[in-house]
């Protein structure tokens, strides 16, 4: 039963009403709220279930399909943390597409990813139909998957690192080359990279592409300091290592993700260095924090929303919701985003 805006209550609508609404037949209908319908109905007809559906208010009976199914339609997503930026909009885009097949997501932090986290399920098996998990939040799948062996999407992942499992990655490498072929094009020789403290393959992969692109270029030099991903740390650490620099002082800072590139921004301050004058400064991930800063930070912009929804596609994929052409697994593109913390290199005394 439902309450109408009057108080009284009215039948909840079934199945039937749909399929009166619709013009099709009860089983039309069941298989297309299954999400069951591909090749087995039309899309024509399908869309109109659903139209009917929502018109009329129907909500199928979850709590039976489940027991008839077997599946809860729920998938866990592990995130290092629930407050950064980034992963806001993987859950976004992953509970867009759940959405949709009528699955829902339960979002997990595993702080700072180091663990293992603790399982907040009985039983993962009995609760959950996959898992969708960021590698930086690795070490809390040993606790969730245990002996279940559920169903695994890997995010921003070693592709050759998760057996059985599939990954959905961003186009890292191509980032760091961008933001390389920039700096470089400015005249940069001499690079601070303010590096993750972080132990993943996400940050891994950066500093293997800022060598390999770097290292064949005669009088060209790369110093790698690592931070936690914090602004007072990377603020300590990039002081560290602009006042023992050297000889060589670097022209450009490459920085693993947004909040070290503020820190670096701090440092230079107090160092009485002006960006991009003195020295330029880039970013990855553009959060709101690179135009909240002055002068507004050159970043990589990362699709985030977008591997959330690849991501929930594979996953369903996997688990046979979707068919395996509907899930696509490419790296996806990312895009250099210039701004006015980069300028041509002004070697310093």
């Amino acid at each position: 039963m439902t309450s109408g805006p009057d108080g009284t209550t009215t039948a909840r609508p079934t199945s039937r009403d749909v399929a009166r609404a619709a013009g099709v037949s009860q089983a039309a209908v069941s298989l297309v709220m299954g999400d069951k319908w591909h090749g087995r109905v039309s899309e024509s007809t399908a869309e109109r279930v659903r139209a009917a559906a929502q018109r009329i208010g129907y909500r199928p009976n979850l709590a039976a399909r489940n027991l008839r199914t077997g599946r809860t339609r729920t998938a866990l997503l592990v995130v290092p943390a629930l407050t950064n930026e980034f992963f806001a909009g993987v859950y976004t885009g992953a509970a867009r597409v759940a959405a949709q097949h009528d699955f829902g997501v339960v979002l997990y932090p595993s702080p700072d990813g180091i663990g293992p986290a603790r399982d907040p399920f009985p039983s993962a098996r009995a609760a959950l139909d996959g898992i969708l998990a960021s590698s930086m939040a690795a070490d809390a799948l040993t606790a969730l998957r245990g002996d279940d062996d559920l169903p695994l999407v890997m995010l921003d992942s070693d592709p050759t690192g998760s057996p059985g499992a599939t990954t959905v990655n961003l186009d890292l490498s191509d980032g760091i080359r961008q933001i390389t072929d920039h700096l470089l094009a400015h005249g940069h020789r001499h690079f601070l990279h303010l590096a993750s403290a972080v132990q993943s393959w996400t940050f891994d992969v950066r500093a293997h592409e800022l060598a390999a692109r770097t290292a064949p270029l005669p009088d060209t030099t790369v110093r790698t300091v690592r931070s936690a991903l914090t602004v007072e740390d990377a603020l300590a650490a990039t002081e560290r290592a602009l006042r023992t620099s050297g000889l060589t002082h670097p022209t450009a800072i490459v920085c693993d993700d947004d909040k070290l590139a503020a820190g670096a921004y701090k440092a230079a301050r107090r160092m009485g260095l002006r960006i991009p004058d003195d020295l330029s400064v880039t970013g990855f991930d553009d959060l709101s924090l690179a135009t909240a800063i002055e002068p507004e930070l050159t970043t990589v912009r990362l699709p985030a929303e977008e591997v959330g929804a690849h991501g929930m596609r594979a996953l369903l994929a996997v688990l046979g919701v979707l068919d395996d052409s509907e899930a696509e697994t490419a790296p996806l593109p990312v895009e250099l985003i210039v701004r006015g913390s980069t300028g041509p290199a002004t070697p310093r005394d």
